[in-house]
């Protein structure tokens, strides 16, 4: 049945998620084509059938996907925002510059919301990363051997809170909760690197691989297109939890993307780290 769903035109950055969807789509026969953006793709993109193409380049990448008789498209993977006066745009992206420049001043969401509604009104069905995969996202309870305990209840419900919180204000999706304390939020650095700023905490405010406390947790935003941007983790997710002392991660089920998702139970197994999926609001 998947082999007989249009063609699929991939627009990939970098990260984990991109190679994880060509995987899919090779698996299961669906035909694909990759649209790589220079600059962001990464190399692990460079065995499937592809193009690589400037971001800026709007009509070099419908073209590239009509000649390749994509009907549906996908974006996937980590780009960072452009530094507008840099950019080199084709003269479809030079036309459609300036709504993408005042879409960007409403916030990321609002610019990637602007970027799908370019692609629809040129006849492309966008897809969801979870629609490509249907073991993507996390499913309800705990993911792997650990649950959370009732002493993890609170920080799991503050660290929700807040990141629902950031959401709302479209700062980030991701923030770390110990013993009631906001130790740190995600912003534009993404989640690793605050992960990494946890680490280089001191014990007193943190757990610690042999005594583990508090939780990541990670929330779309309310206003974000899920087609474009759901909230992921990976392996290099729970390796750092771990390093950082939490007892566990928690995101909403459904919500929340899980890459390598056998990696990350065994990972998270051997650390003592709970995965869990709560009820989205």
């Amino acid at each position: 049945m998947t082999a007989s769903r249009p063609k699929l035109g991939l627009v990939v950055g970098g990260g984990g998620l991109p190679p994880s969807l060509i995987a899919r789509c090779q698996a299961s026969g669906r035909p694909f084509f990759v649209i790589r953006l220079k600059g962001f793709a990464d190399d692990q993109t460079l065995s499937a059938p592809h193009v690589t193409v400037g971001i800026a380049e709007i009509g070099k990448i419908i073209a590239c996907l009509r000649a390749e008789a994509c009907q549906a498209l996908c974006f996937a993977g980590l780009v960072q925002r452009p530094d507008f006066a840099s950019l080199k745009p084709d003269l479809k992206g030079l036309s459609l510059l300036p709504g993408v420049i005042a879409a960007a001043a409403q916030g990321d969401d609002g610019l990637m919301r602007h970027m799908l509604n370019i692609f629809e009104r040129e006849g492309f069905q966008i897809e969801g990363a979870d629609q490509i995969g249907d073991d993507l996202t996390l499913p309800a309870g705990p993911l792997g051997l650990h649950a959370p305990q009732p002493t993890h209840q609170s920080d799991i419900s503050q660290a929700l809170r807040v990141a629902r919180a950031m959401g709302e204000l479209d700062i980030g999706q991701g923030c770390v909760v110990v013993a009631g304390l906001v130790l740190a939020v995600e912003a534009q650095e993404g989640t690793e690197a605050m992960l990494r700023r946890c680490i280089g905490l001191a014990d007193a405010i943190k757990g610690n691989p042999d005594h583990r406390k508090g939780v990541l947790a990670k929330c779309p935003k309310p206003i974000q297109d899920l087609r474009i941007d759901m909230p992921t983790i990976g392996l290099s997710t729970v390796e750092r939890a771990a390093e950082a002392g939490l007892s566990g991660i928690v995101g909403e089920a459904g919500r929340l993307l899980v890459l390598d998702r056998q990696a990350v139970i065994a990972a998270a197994d051997a650390a003592g780290l709970f995965i869990f999926g709560a009820a989205a609001p």
